[in-house]
């Protein structure tokens, strides 16, 4: 895959720093890569943003942002109340499409959820992910009310014939409680798509040579990692 649309079930499900291990694992593979941020909110001119932050931990990849807005809002509502411009799903697209020139990888990573709003029109990361033609990875929640969410964004994936690539867990708990242990088996089910991957709970924390080192664990070889889906579930068994 030379462009990847990667989203989250809601916000601080931890699709940042599991773009990050996307972005290492194929780093170790040999590919370049690049990561584009459609549209950064709640972060001020001078802060770093997950696109830096995604540079910080993989490594060597190009780090791009569309547009940023400082209030911690939906980005429609964020450009809005800031007076800028919005990012349109077409801007998105075609970003991508010039850094897919010059890269092996092309890591798009959305803002929120799936159906979160760019702009007046109502654009969406879907619509980006549309014009591309590009399959969409869904990092999703470990635990209680993850199925639900998860469910109706893969719902609307296959509703827009868009390829759901599969899903990652962006944070597995030291200590999973019954659901999330549960919910290893049910995720897939529920999103008729592969498990690929789980990251544990802090590994944004880690050092950039520790997460490099270990990001290949925690993602499956599709996602040019180690991690195995099978042996995870039976560790996870209730």
């Amino acid at each position: 895959m030379t462009i990847l649309v990667i989203t989250g079930t809601g916000t601080e499900v931890g699709k940042t720093v599991t773009t990050a291990a996307v972005a290492a694992c194929a780093l170790a593979a040999g590919r370049s890569v690049a990561v584009l941020k459609a549209a950064q909110t709640g972060v001020r001119p001078d802060e770093p943003g997950d696109a830096a932050e995604v540079a910080r931990l993989a490594g060597a990849v190009t780090a791009t942002e569309l547009a940023r807005y400082p209030e911690p809002l939906a980005p429609g509502t964020a450009a809005r109340r800031a007076g800028l411009a919005p990012v349109h799903p077409r801007d998105v697209a075609e970003a991508a499409a010039k850094l897919a020139a010059e890269h092996d990888l092309v890591l798009v990573e959305g803002a929120g959820g799936l159906l979160v709003r760019f702009d007046p029109a109502g654009g969406t990361l879907a619509d980006a992910a549309e014009l591309l033609k590009a399959p969409v990875l869904v990092v999703a929640s470990a635990g209680l009310g993850t199925l639900n969410t998860t469910e109706l964004t893969a719902r609307e994936l296959r509703s827009r014939r868009l390829d759901l690539a599969g899903i990652v867990i962006g944070s597995w708990p030291d200590s999973p409680d019954l659901a999330s242990r549960c919910n290893v088996t049910d995720l897939p089910d529920v999103a008729e798509a592969p498990l690929l991957g789980a990251l544990p709970a802090g590994a944004g924390a880690l050092t950039s040579a520790d997460f490099r080192a270990a990001a290949p664990s925690w993602l499956a070889p599709r996602l040019d990692g180690t991690w195995d889906a099978e042996a995870f579930r039976g560790r996870a068994a209730p």
